[in-house]
């Protein structure tokens, strides 16, 4: 598993990267009243907005970490939404992407570095 910056984590299984919000952003979100998750057969770039949470407290887009072709979304998510506080790196991911290069999900944080990251903010 990697991380961004942002607080996004992938877990890639062959070629295809799945993607989530870390345990940090869900604590920090709040309550998930509402997720928006990407069409199958999107293309995103990395950097670009992949999801959308809303919390009682805020919404925030969800942005890809990596570029590829959404392949799957949590459809579980939009009658569950509380799995992304409950399984944020688990069950509450938002979508699954065939990733267009690997190189990117190389260059990502890996726990360790999330975690000393992490106590920088």
């Amino acid at each position: 598993m990697r991380f961004t910056k942002d607080h996004e984590w992938v877990a890639l299984d062959g070629d295809v990267a799945t993607i989530g919000i870390t345990a940090y952003a869900a604590e920090q979100l709040g309550d998930v009243v509402f997720v928006e998750t990407p069409e199958p057969g999107k293309t995103v770039k990395a950097g670009e907005g992949l999801a959308v949470v809303e919390s009682v407290k805020a919404a925030s887009d969800v942005y890809a970490p990596v570029s590829g072709e959404v392949i799957e979304a949590n459809e579980a998510l939009s009658g569950a939404p509380e799995t992304v506080n409950d399984q944020p790196e688990g069950a509450g991911w938002f979508a699954r992407v065939r990733l267009a290069d690997k190189a990117q999900y190389e260059s990502l944080m890996d726990r360790a570095a999330y975690d000393a990251f992490l106590e920088t903010l």
